[in-house]
């Protein structure tokens, strides 16, 4: 194959990298259990989307994972407080310690609810150096009050792309969630149950899968050429 600058005249041959295979098995595989954030979207006393999340702890519990359950009671809108929120260091401070989450949203109007984007939207790209979601697993949930619907899976999707995780393909849609559950909050055996259980198991496979090469799995060129600019300019200011 010839040299990428001889093919490929755009391209910086220094950033420019020939995915390794051996990258992605060489790294001894962490022992600690998978940590999960799971985030709900809505403040009821019985919300469905709180008692989905909290089925879904039990089940990634169950198959040896660290699980932490955020309650977005009391977090401000988004810019509406100083970052210095308790609710906000909260949040951040759980997404950093996280390596996967789980989104479960109401679907209300349509659409996902404004509780469960204000959580995403106080969660940055990056803080200083460490990006708080950039190669986590993510699987994302929804309830319905109605027949079964997948906007606000579909929106958590984009969000999720957008954040830079990486989103499994499987999800689960609870239609007439107000059916599902028993009177202690437990979710009831059906297929919808079922499904749940396929997505927190297939969560955790991506998340084992991926976990500790994340670093590469994200590592991207643009990114690498912007570093090295960045760096050139610095060490000619200083020349100067």
């Amino acid at each position: 194959m010839s040299e990428p600058s001889n093919t490929l005249p755009n391209i910086d041959p220094a950033l420019f990298a020939i995915p390794d295979i051996a990258r992605l098995t060489s790294t001894a595989p962490s022992t600690h259990p998978p940590r999960f954030l799971l985030l709900y979207g809505s403040l009821r006393e019985r919300s469905y989307s709180r008692l989905l999340v909290e089925e879904a702890g039990r089940l990634l519990q169950a198959m040896g994972a660290e699980v932490r359950i955020f309650n977005p009671l009391g977090l401000p809108l988004a810019d509406s407080a100083p970052e210095t929120h308790p609710k906000v260091v909260e949040l951040r401070a759980l997404a950093q310690w996280s390596e996967g989450m789980v989104w479960c949203s109401p679907e209300r109007h349509g659409a996902m609810t404004g509780i469960m984007k204000t959580q995403i939207d106080w969660i940055p790209l990056s803080v200083g150096s460490v990006r708080p979601t950039q190669g986590k697993t993510l699987a994302v949930m929804e309830v319905s009050g109605g027949s079964q619907s997948f906007n606000a899976v579909n929106q958590l999707r984009i969000l999720g792309r957008w954040m830079r995780m990486l989103t499994i393909p499987n999800q689960s849609s609870v239609a007439k969630a107000f059916l599902e559950f028993d009177e202690a909050g437990r979710m009831k055996p059906s297929a919808y149950y079922d499904r749940v259980v396929d997505v927190m198991e297939e969560l955790m496979k991506f998340t084992l899968l991926t976990r500790d090469v994340a670093p590469y799995l994200v590592d991207r060129y643009s990114e690498r050429k912007e570093s090295a600019e960045a760096l050139s300019q610095r060490v000619n200011q200083k020349a100067i």
